[in-house]
């Protein structure tokens, strides 16, 4: 019996995507489907280039193929992504910005910027399209983390306004206070300023067609935070904890103000930083220093996924104090907990934007 595209798709209608529960021709996952004899190719269109399930969702299509059409049919799979996003694209405010992620962490020296930069540049690794904004009015370190100590954002006038640029650098775009002060000047800021400027870093800035724009936010929840949920619609929040129970009583802090009814922000999961000491000339050896676990138990009290546990490895701090970070080199125990990190983050998004409502700018008054 002949090959056709209806048989091949009926096969396909039988491989699930692990993470959306769903078959990939009803997500509408399988396009261009092509026979030619014998020889059979289509496209997959996974739901983020940092997909992790990669090739298991390409052996499962080929096995399905051969199992149901035909076992001598030679089969060419083409895997691309278009990145999933529960925002429309009428949205008056980054109409082109796909997902918006707050990473936070309610506490201070917790790392939060060492995983938002890492996070940025993993996923950007990917084949992502990337922004990352300082939202850190009073302490910005992302310049310094991402070698920018100098960089000055150029501006393009549309129509009568000017506009800012982000500053891209390792294929991610950046903006910070930072760029805009001298980094020795203090910056001695009211609360409408620090707002005005945070919005202008939205609504001024031309940051164009994204998958991802990350938000590193400052600790503790205060006007940052409400300023960015009522200015644009985030999809979810990432929280960046250490193992000991200092941290984690602030962090359940930050939990619970994204849970308010009124703010109501999907929490993507929990990034367990400093997770455990790995010498770099033994990293097979883990020490916990600050404490085990206690990442992965805030994951389960909250019912939270764990996205990641960072390692404490000195070319982590090296990375963030020479500009250089370790997400853009290849290999290593700490590039590869960022890579990991970045491909469980983008599979909750995906799984969030499947199954949760499109999210809302929140409208709140809070004196």
């Amino acid at each position: 019996m002949s090959i056709t595209p209806e048989k091949v798709l009926k096969a396909l209608s039988y491989v699930d995507d692990p993470d959306l529960g769903k078959d990939l021709v009803t997500l509408n996952m399988v396009r261009d489907v092509v026979v030619d004899g014998k020889k059979v190719s289509f496209t997959v269109v996974l739901t983020t280039p940092a997909c992790p399930m990669k090739e298991q969702i390409r052996h499962a299509c080929t096995n399905a193929v051969h199992h149901m059409v035909d076992k001598d049919a030679e089969v060419q799979i083409e895997m691309t992504a278009e990145v999933s996003s529960r925002r429309g694209s009428s949205e008056a405010v980054l109409p082109g910005v796909r997902n918006i992620i707050a990473v936070a962490s309610g506490k201070g020296g917790v790392g939060k910027s060492t995983v938002a930069v890492n996070l940025a540049l993993s996923l950007a690794k990917t084949g992502a399209s990337v922004g990352l904004i300082d939202a850190d009015i009073y302490g910005p370190s992302i310049p310094q983390m991402m070698g920018l100590n100098n960089a000055r954002p150029a501006v393009e006038k549309v129509g009568e306004k000017l506009k800012i640029l982000p500053v891209e650098q390792y294929g991610v775009k950046t903006l910070s206070i930072g760029f805009l002060v001298n980094p020795d000047q203090a910056v001695v800021w009211r609360g409408p300023m620090v707002t005005s400027a945070l919005r202008q870093f939205v609504t001024d800035c031309i940051w164009g067609d994204l998958d991802y724009l990350i938000y590193d936010l400052p600790p503790g929840t205060g006007d940052v935070h409400l300023t960015l949920v009522q200015s644009v619609p985030v999809t979810g929040a990432i929280i960046v904890t250490t193992p000991q129970e200092v941290a984690l009583a602030d962090v359940r802090k930050a939990i619970g103000m994204f849970r308010l009814p009124q703010i109501n922000v999907p929490i993507l999961g929990v990034v367990e930083n400093m997770a455990y000491f790995s010498p770099e000339d033994m990293p097979d050896k883990k020490y916990h220093i600050f404490g085990k676990g206690g990442g992965r138990a805030l994951a389960d009290e909250y019912d939270v996924p764990l996205l990641g546990q960072i390692p404490i490895v000195e070319s982590i701090r090296e990375g963030g104090d020479n500009g250089k970070p370790v997400s853009i080199t290849e290999s290593g125990l700490q590039s590869k907990a960022f890579k990991f990190l970045a491909e469980t983050a983008a599979r909750n998004i995906a799984i969030r934007n499947s199954g949760l409502p499109a999210t809302k700018k929140v409208e709140i008054s809070v004196t």
